[in-house]
């Protein structure tokens, strides 16, 4: 099989990144920007993605491969979701092909959990997960932060179960809708302070105690003028603690389990895991493992059509 010149696109809800990648791999342009899916749909998902290609200097008969929210019901069109367990080398050969388009465009599939009491959508966590994968780590848990986290359980490849935690939006709804607002107001930005850290070690440890710490954030500012700033870290870490002890709950040991992240978050998360005691885990690069996810369902689509 001869791998044509393609594009390979992470389109999420706010963002817009794409590769051109040669058929040998190499990596020829990038481009990134906040065409998301509201502004795609105010313009056109085609125009958009046409744009971007042409700046990226490939011509129309170069296919493109996509994921992310693009495939969800509010996207592009929707790309079926696949169950779980699953083998991720699979992605690539079932892509949905978007009619009425004249450049070949595929969108990957997104991964469901039916479970009756434990049922769980991802939508582009498995093209990093299949990044993952190509890049040796093939058996353990992964975490990866985001507004809504996953932590995911391998096994030789094949995604088992895998969990939601709504981390992210809860730390902005209550930072900005609830009656903590006040006593953390101002910056947005957390950072790694003792007041995170003991935040991430008291919901870790006592998680049933978790609302009565919240409610303690707004207690400490009107009764000890706690600083906002301090508040907004401590709220941080306490959700985040929260979440590592529904991890552990869900999935058992987190010990040795991968860190999937890019930026500040992935500081975050690993001076958390150091504070629980979580011992060495690896750390992974997001941005990295979506491209070379990308890239490894791209050469399964190929070689299926081939």
């Amino acid at each position: 099989m001869t791998m044509p010149t393609y594009a390979a696109v992470d389109w999420g809800t706010t963002s817009f990144r794409a590769w051109a990648i040669s058929g040998d791999g190499t990596v020829l342009g990038e481009t990134r920007a906040k065409d998301g899916l509201t502004t795609a749909a105010e313009r056109g998902f085609e125009t958009v993605l046409e744009e971007h290609l042409a700046a990226l200097g490939l011509g129309p008969d170069a296919p493109a491969i996509l994921c992310g929210m693009v495939g969800s019901r509010a996207g592009w069109i929707e790309a079926s979701y696949l169950d779980t367990p699953l083998e991720l080398g699979d992605l690539g050969a079932r892509a949905t092909k978007v009619p009425g388009v004249a450049r070949p465009v595929y969108i990957l599939p997104g991964l469901a959990q039916r479970a009756a009491w434990e049922p769980d959508v991802m939508r582009g966590e498995e093209t990093q997960l299949l990044g993952v994968v190509a890049e040796g780590y093939r058996s353990g848990l992964v975490c990866m932060p985001g507004t809504h986290s996953k932590w995911v359980s391998l096994t030789d490849g094949v995604i088992d179960a895998f969990s939601t935690f709504m981390t992210g939006e809860l730390f902005q709804l209550l930072r900005a809708h609830s009656i903590l607002r006040q006593a953390v107001e101002g910056e947005a930005s957390v950072s790694a302070s003792p007041d995170f850290l003991d935040g991430v070690r008291r919901a870790f440890e006592t998680p049933a105690l978790a609302t009565n710490f919240l409610f303690s954030i707004r207690a400490g500012w009107l009764l000890h003028g706690a600083e906002p700033q301090a508040q907004a870290a401590r709220l941080s870490g306490l959700l985040l603690g929260l979440e590592l002890a529904g991890a552990a709950e869900r999935h058992g040991s987190l010990r040795g389990a991968a860190l999937l992240a890019s930026g500040p978050i992935a500081e975050l998360y690993a001076a958390a895991f150091e504070a629980i005691g979580m011992g060495a885990f690896r750390r992974l690069d997001a941005d990295a493992c979506v491209r070379h996810g990308l890239a490894q369902a791209a050469r399964s689509l190929f070689s299926a059509e081939s």
